[in-house]
């Protein structure tokens, strides 16, 4: 009879010691991560785990709870942190010897004592550490705590039982749960205790494929004898890529050792035959057995799993499963069809993870349906791939916001066997909005080269504006979330009216068109980079230079400046009145917040501090301005970007006319400069008004908030920004909530925060990834988009939150993405590099306003240019060097 058989129907009364059939997930608490999902894999029908059992986590607390000494060395450790490596490793070694030196006490010796009596004494062991903080769905703490194998005796596994608890504070462990915001003392251990298996083969296997993250690949990773050879490193193991019962791909490795179990208990490396070494650790039957295997567990536990498997005596073991918690989300679609998705982060320059409120207005006022995931938002375009008529359109509009995204979906295409065509190929299913599906050549003949067509669409969208925020104060409850729903789909008409995206597109018409031409004519690259300088209309670029007239009211009062070197709260502007200039300087800020306070970054996200919320941010950036710049520099720059423009402007039509058939040339040429001039600022216009009406929505929203707060519904304002817009109206109009709704959604931002967000994802779960076709790239230069036309050298200012920037006149911003709140900083600096973005995503817009040389869609570029670092931006060819 087996230990399983013998315990299966007793009613264990302790809480000291479980057996897995008595465990399941919601016994997570006492048997801890790994412990729990064993419990849960041995009741999957015709799964074989090893016999077993869990030393639960109120073992460990006994040991803990009145041990002064360890206390003491706790109390000390909530004082590090991940960086202080050296005193880390010394207390943490201080607490392990403590730990392993603590008695065992007499009650719970004999209850394990008890369970290992069951199995017979000859038995070995395999004794693995079970954190409470383990095979979380949202961390793995994958090897983090130790595991000891082949262990034979009562007093051996002990030993070893008080080794595992220990290993909860080795210096790794320690760092892994400060990097990840876990409390120390919060985190508890149980035991696993398991029937030692003695395997021919052994290995991990993936549900998912690790590297590409499709959902529909299985991965095996396999090695002869213990899995430990390969988990060390000891080993290569094989690969094995399985899909639908087909092995799609096998790599085999060189197994030159394996590590085998001793007799008498431990484990020894054995080197392996010569003529065995390049033989598949598993048959080709075996890998398809396995697959059916991974696939069972994973329908089990719901999501895709990283699985320990060995096989013995030709019969698959289950030591482990935990959640693989490195794939980023799949975008739901109600269908089983495939499905290709592309990021809006990466179009809007925000990727950041969007609160629940601030991304369901940005779906519910989007012009076509948006899917999220992972806390981010994306946009089906498989219709429109489908189809040869929109296939050409989708794939260059998505590369001018990106050309990775643009190569990613190549990638799809060039597959033949993902995308069905639509039947027939007729009309694409969904139609790119309004006339971002024209070709270049139609936007420019349907838009009439007049200046003040960008005036009246602008004074319309003030008037709308000005009406919004006059009919919304009377809106409250019910009549709130209508109106708001009904405002934001009038201005979504208006948005996508033919007449504004013609505005929108024009210049960008222009840009394609004189870049080209001018190439072929002239062999001159990127000519409409410095046309496009000081082109008139420009919010954005307007924002960052109005903010050098906010410092030159501040510059001459010596008092304010002092007192603004200090400020840290945002109630700064009550405390300027005091000093000589106070209410100039007042003013000059509330005047600014007044046409800019809706902005900040990453303004996509309604929930984002808006700088009216919190000037303070503004402070940095205005002493920055103060420090680096001459007074009127504002108009200087203007000016100078101005005539810069009309010097390229002569010089191009003087060559131009020196070519046969010149005049007309140079005639034809005029008029696109002319189109790009009249038309370039107000491609940022639109963004700036959806911003405004999101921040009257908030401040109405806001309102609400503070009703529910006063009833005891909500515990603070913010908190409605984890509540999506249906949500919110449910709860004002019911007056009720389950608080776990916000909790839960809290716990979910946090995690979306860990994950980097891919350009494109198909319904597969798969990342595809764009690569640059760049050639002749000088040795080491690190590749990307060429935005903005100049070289510039500089010092690298690496930034990934606005307000932590410090700025010296000639430094180059390196950072993630720029949306428009960063374009205050733009005054400041000489040259930009991007992780993010393309050639009309708004960083690349205001650096050719501005003059800047720039290269986005450098991957990594923050964390392979090091802050401080001497860089060289080449934004004519698309490359940075490390200098």
């Amino acid at each position: 009879m087996t230990a399983k058989n013998k315990l299966s129907g007793a009613k264990n009364k302790n809480s000291h010691v479980l057996f897995f059939q008595q465990i399941d997930s919601s016994k997570f608490m006492d048997a801890g991560g790994k412990g729990a999902n064993l419990g849960e894999l041995s009741r999957i029908r015709n799964i074989q785990v090893p016999d077993g059992f869990c030393v639960t986590t109120q073992a460990y607390k006994s040991i803990i709870e009145n041990n002064q000494e360890l206390n003491s060395l706790l109390d000390k450790l909530t004082d590090f942190k991940a960086e202080d490596r050296k005193n880390l490793s010394e207390i943490t070694a201080k607490i392990r010897t403590v730990i392993e030196s603590a008695p065992i006490s007499r009650k719970i010796t004999e209850e394990i004592t008890a369970f290992l009596t069951r199995f017979g004494n000859e038995v070995a062991f395999a004794i693995r550490s079970s954190a409470t903080a383990e095979d979380l769905p949202t961390a793995s703490f994958a090897g983090q705590q130790d595991t000891y194998l082949n262990i034979i005796g009562a007093a051996a596994v002990l030993r070893n039982i008080s080794k595992c608890w220990a290993s909860l504070f080795t210096e790794r462990a320690v760092i892994y749960r400060l990097q990840n915001g876990f409390d120390h003392r919060k985190v508890h251990l149980a035991v696993v205790i398991q029937k030692m298996v003695f395997p021919q083969a052994a290995g991990i296997l993936f549900t998912a494929d690790p590297l590409t993250a499709n959902r529909k690949v299985l991965s095996i990773d396999a090695s002869f004898g213990l899995g430990e050879a390969m988990v060390s490193g000891l080993v290569n193991a094989d690969l094995y890529k399985v899909c639908d019962g087909r092995i799609i791909d096998k790599k085999i490795s060189a197994k030159k050792a394996a590590i085998y179990a001793l007799k008498d208990g431990g484990t020894k490396i054995q080197e392996i035959e010569p003529e065995l070494q390049h033989q598949q650790a598993l048959t080709d039957e075996q890998i398809l057995q396995l697959e059916h295997v991974g696939r069972k567990i994973e329908e089990h536990f719901g999501h895709p799993q990283d699985i320990e498997w060995c096989l013995a005596e030709g019969t698959f073991y289950i030591v482990q499963s935990r959640p693989i918690t490195t794939l980023y989300p799949v975008p739901e679609a109600n269908d089983q069809e495939n499905h290709v998705y592309v990021s809006v982060g990466h179009q809007q320059m925000m990727t950041d993870p969007m609160k629940p409120l601030g991304i369901s207005l940005w779906q519910l006022t989007a012009a076509r349906p948006m899917y999220k995931a992972g806390g981010r938002l994306f946009v089906d375009i498989t219709g429109s791939l489908a189809s040869a008529a929109s296939r050409k359109t989708i794939i260059e509009v998505m590369g001018e916001h990106d050309p990775l995204i643009k190569d990613a979906l190549l990638t799809i295409i060039a597959r033949g066997d993902f995308i069905k065509p639509v039947p027939g190929d007729q009309e694409e299913l969904n139609p790119v909005p309004s006339s971002t599906g024209k070709s270049s050549e139609d936007i420019l003949s349907a838009t009439e080269n007049d200046p003040a067509i960008v005036s009246e669409l602008i004074r319309c969208s003030e008037m709308s504006l000005i009406a919004l925020k006059h009919n919304i104060q009377t809106k409250s409850g019910q009549d709130l979330f209508d109106f708001i729903l009904e405002d934001g789909q009038q201005s979504k008409k208006s948005l996508f009216d033919p007449q504004n995206m013609n505005a929108v597109m024009a210049s960008i018409a222009a840009r394609s068109w004189i870049n080209e031409n001018i190439k072929k004519w002239l062999g001159e690259k990127n000519a409409a980079d410095i046309l496009s300088q000081s082109a008139p209309n420009n919010i954005t670029s307007e924002m960052g230079l109005e903010l050098l007239d906010v410092a030159d009211v501040i510059r001459h009062y010596p008092e304010v400046i002092h007192y603004l070197q200090g400020v840290k709260e945002d109630n700064f502007l009550d405390g300027l009145i005091q000093f000589d200039g106070g209410k100039q300087t007042q003013d000059a800020i509330y005047a600014y917040l007044d046409k800019y306070g809706m902005r900040c970054a990453g303004e996509i996200d309604m929930t984002k501090t808006r700088w009216s919320e919190k000037p303070a941010i503004l402070i940095p950036m205005i002493l920055s301005n103060i420090k680096n710049f001459k007074p009127d520099a504002h108009h200087q720059k203007f000016e100078q970007g101005r005539h810069e423009a009309l010097k390229k402007e002569d010089e191009l039509l003087n060559r131009l006319k020196q070519l046969p058939g010149g005049e007309q040339k140079a005639l034809e040429t005029k008029q696109m400069i002319s189109l790009l001039r009249n038309f370039a600022g107000y491609r940022e216009y639109p963004k700036y008004g959806i911003v405004n009406r999101y921040f009257v929505y908030k401040q109405a929203l806001l309102k609400e908030a503070g009703q529910l707060v006063q009833a005891g519904i909500i515990q603070q304002e913010e908190d409605i920004y984890y509540l999506t817009f249906e949500e919110l109206h449910k709860v004002v109009r019911t007056n009720q909530l389950d608080y776990q709704l916000i909790s839960k959604a809290k716990d979910e931002y946090k995690f979306y925060k860990k994950l980097s967000p891919p350009r494109v994802i198909t319904s597969d779960g798969e990342i595809i990834s764009g690569q640059y076709k760049q050639e002749n790239l000088p040795d080491g230069a690190i590749p990307g988009l060429a935005v903005s036309f100049g070289v510039i050298e500089g010092r690298a200012r690496v930034i990934l939150a606005m307000e932590d920037a410090e700025l010296e006149d000639g430094d180059i911003l390196v950072t993630s993405f720029t949306d428009p709140g960063w374009t205050t900083l733009f005054v400041s600096i000489k040259g930009l590099v991007t992780e993010v973005g393309g050639l009309m995503t708004h960083g690349a817009v205001i650096a050719r306003e501005y003059g800047l040389p720039a290269v986005v869609g450098v991957e990594n570029a923050t964390s392979l240019i090091n802050d401080g670092q001497r860089i060289r931006v080449n934004g004519t060819d698309g490359y940075v060097e490390i200098l």
